[in-house]
């Protein structure tokens, strides 16, 4: 079967939703998270009533990942484009309307922004410094904005990076996600098409930030996608991707990590969502970037009916059909479609 564009990206919609929120409750590192749980995570579950962060939140709850994902969307709906400015007010909206100076799921570099633009810094200087994975974990439904074109993805992936995470580290992972996820709209692509667009992306999205710290976020999807093909247990993997790539804040570990898993699922997003959970950290991020970039490859027809209707009972406000019919409007109206193939 070969979904259409609107099942892509409401597959991808449901992914970052869907990855988000069965990370969620994971711990701060695999042997915390399979021993508190058993083993796998195989379903949602609530957050635990220690977690260090997400305490309190019930199974099938998303977060911050989601919620701000979402604001760029209507930010880019309300005018028709990605802009800074737009992303800006959507994203004080968003802060403001959740409370954000209480809630503690919120990154550094994202609040830290905020709270500046907030207080009158303007739009290209409240991001500087931001290098966290805040930009990449909002910059799917960039992806879903430019179908089958990567380069208008990277490009607008760095324009959104620019409120809050406007560094050349943050950049290029934003741009590595946009890039595959603009990949994976395309009919009949491969996984290899995608994964390689989304190293492809990074190294575009690296030269369009200022100079900042940080690894190579190509070459360290480049790491994780050899730990995903190594011949051992699935648990193994996600351990050595553990500990060698790491699962933290950083853009440069947590981008990587969602590639990885991305592969070790062979772009299945139940699948990645249940190795995202265990690889822990930051595994609400790297679950809805793992799983919104299988979304939008596999389509909505790769997600169980039960688990769409347990993420609609959980999170009121999410209205992911709706939001991917109006953006199939902007799309038509823009004559936005995916090519037939890559070489088109």
């Amino acid at each position: 079967m070969n979904p259409d564009l609107e099942e892509k990206i409401l597959g991808a919609l449901y992914g970052q939703a869907l990855g988000d929120a069965w990370g969620m409750p994971a711990l701060l590192n695999p042997h915390q998270t399979w021993e508190r749980f058993g083993g796998w995570l195989e379903r949602f579950y609530p957050a635990p009533p220690d977690h260090p962060v997400h305490a309190g939140l019930p199974a099938a709850r998303v977060t911050d990942d989601t919620e701000q994902a979402l604001a760029v969307l209507e930010a880019a709906l309300a005018e028709g484009r990605i802009t800074a400015y737009g992303v800006a007010r959507a994203l004080i909206a968003w802060y403001e309307g959740t409370e954000g100076d209480h809630l503690p799921w919120i990154g550094p570099s994202t609040r830290r922004a905020l709270e500046r633009l907030k207080a009158g810094w303007p739009v290209e200087e409240a991001g500087r410094g931001g290098d966290t994975n805040g930009a990449a974990m909002r910059a799917s439904v960039v992806g879903l904005l430019h179908p089958g074109d990567p380069t208008a993805a990277v490009r607008d992936a760095a324009v959104q990076s620019i409120p809050t995470h406007h560094t050349d580290v943050a950049i290029s992972g934003a741009a590595a996600v946009a890039a595959a996820v603009a990949t994976a709209l395309i009919p009949g692509t491969s996984l290899e098409n995608v994964l390689e667009a989304g190293i492809r992306g990074a190294e575009e999205g690296r030269r369009l930030g200022p100079p900042w710290m940080g690894a190579s976020v190509a070459r360290r999807i480049h790491m994780a996608l050899e730990i995903a093909a190594q011949p051992l247990p699935p648990f193994s993997r996600i351990l050595l991707l553990y500990e060698t790539v790491g699962s933290t804040l950083a853009t440069t570990e947590a981008v990587p990590a969602a590639f990885g898993i991305l592969a070790m699922a062979e772009g299945d997003p139940i699948r990645a969502a249940i190795y995202a959970a265990s690889l822990s950290g930051d595994a609400d991020t790297v679950g809805a970037i793992a799983c919104a970039i299988a979304g939008a490859w596999q389509g909505i027809a790769a997600f169980p009916s039960a688990l769409l209707q347990q993420l609609d009972e959980a999170n009121a406000t999410l209205r992911l059909r709706e939001r991917a019919s109006r953006l199939m409007d902007l799309l038509r109206a823009c004559d936005r479609t995916p090519p037939a193939s890559l070489s088109d």
